[in-house]
């Protein structure tokens, strides 16, 4: 029952997120406050997600230049869910055991742009997994912990305790082209037709929902 309740305010909250008149100006950045550094065009990252003790291990793969985004996700002693994006707003979630589950989901949003954080409010410093970390918050949204030295990713935590601990960083870093393909029995589940924005999103895992809801988050911000 918390899962779908949860599901739920999600799909909510992107919704909102689409309606510029419902969303409030950001303010005006201190010039001498340090920024967040733009996401590489591409590159490769393992992260380590939390939430209340349920564990996965994400794969992203970032592809801007080609429009696609790739998240592998492996739930803790569980399956394997990849939630390959595009940036026509497509989606595909699926598994490649023998049930060849599929959903394909479509967005009024594609990716995250590179700059996505622009506008966050930065909060100073701390330290996260050993590192120093300036830190900034994006309309209460998302917490954003990034490397002093390095300018890294180290950390970052959405507004429902979601968080992700970045455990590879790899710029420049591109998954093959033949990967980027979803399985065919995906595109019989797109011949049915396109899934509504507030049914679909209770599909997604956690970190393929929140991501989706930090694109329309940084494009009204």
């Amino acid at each position: 029952m918390a899962s779908t309740t949860q599901s739920t305010s999600f799909s909510l909250l992107s919704l909102l997120l689409l309606l510029p008149s419902l969303s409030s100006p950001s303010p005006t950045p201190n010039p001498q406050n340090p920024t967040p550094s733009p996401w590489p065009s591409q590159f490769h990252s393992v992260l380590f997600m939390n939430q209340s003790g349920t564990l996965q291990k994400t794969d992203l793969w970032y592809d801007w230049p080609n429009g696609r985004n790739f998240n592998i996700i492996q739930t803790q002693l569980g399956t394997i869910k990849y939630d390959l994006e595009w940036n026509n707003g497509t989606s595909y979630i699926y598994t490649l055991d023998s049930d060849k589950k599929c959903r394909v989901l479509h967005f009024e949003v594609g990716i995250l742009r590179p700059n996505w954080l622009d506008g966050a409010n930065y909060l100073g410093q701390k330290y996260m997994d050993g590192f120093l970390c300036n830190v900034w918050e994006k309309v209460d949204f998302i917490w954003y912990y990034e490397d002093v030295d390095t300018k890294r990713p180290v950390f970052w935590e959405f507004y429902t305790g979601f968080s992700g601990h970045v455990m590879t960083f790899e710029v420049g870093k591109v998954l093959e082209d033949a990967n980027w393909q979803a399985p065919v029995y995906c595109f019989k589940e797109a011949d049915k037709g396109e899934s509504s924005l507030i049914e679909s999103m209770a599909d997604l895992a956690p970190s393929g929902r929140l991501m989706r809801e930090a694109i329309t988050t940084s494009l009204m911000y």
